[in-house]
């Protein structure tokens, strides 16, 4: 689906206030155990179909209201990913509007994860 010029203006602004990482690096993280939370952000749908092993859902229409629920520590280290690492970042520059501070979005999405032969889970 083609993006329009205004998210994509969204987005890239975005991406100017947050950390972003890419795939090899989530990769790495996991087999290296590093501590981390893996989330997806996709609507529920695309998170049905198909994941990144150890990934957990909260999908962008409610991630902002769960998220401390789930994860009081505002150092938390927290991983974002979508499709291609649009709505990933939007994303993490919310969280971070939230106080969090370790919030990282996954460049390049489950695309690219899946472009790598990573491995997937259902």
């Amino acid at each position: 689906m083609a993006h329009s010029q205004r998210f994509l203006d969204l987005c890239n602004e975005a991406r100017k206030v947050v950390k972003e990482c890419s795939c090899d690096d989530v990769k790495q993280w996991q087999d290296e155990d590093k501590q981390f939370v893996l989330v997806d952000v996709r609507e529920e749908s695309e998170w049905a179909a198909s994941r990144i092993s150890g990934a957990e859902y909260m999908g962008r229409g409610i991630i902002e209201r769960d998220l401390e629920a789930k994860y009081p520590e505002l150092d938390t280290c927290i991983v974002l990913y979508c499709g291609g690492g649009y709505r990933s970042a939007l994303s993490a520059e919310f969280i971070q509007r939230m106080g969090y501070t370790d919030v990282i979005s996954m460049d390049g999405g489950i695309r690219e994860w899946k472009m790598k032969s990573y491995p997937i889970g259902k």
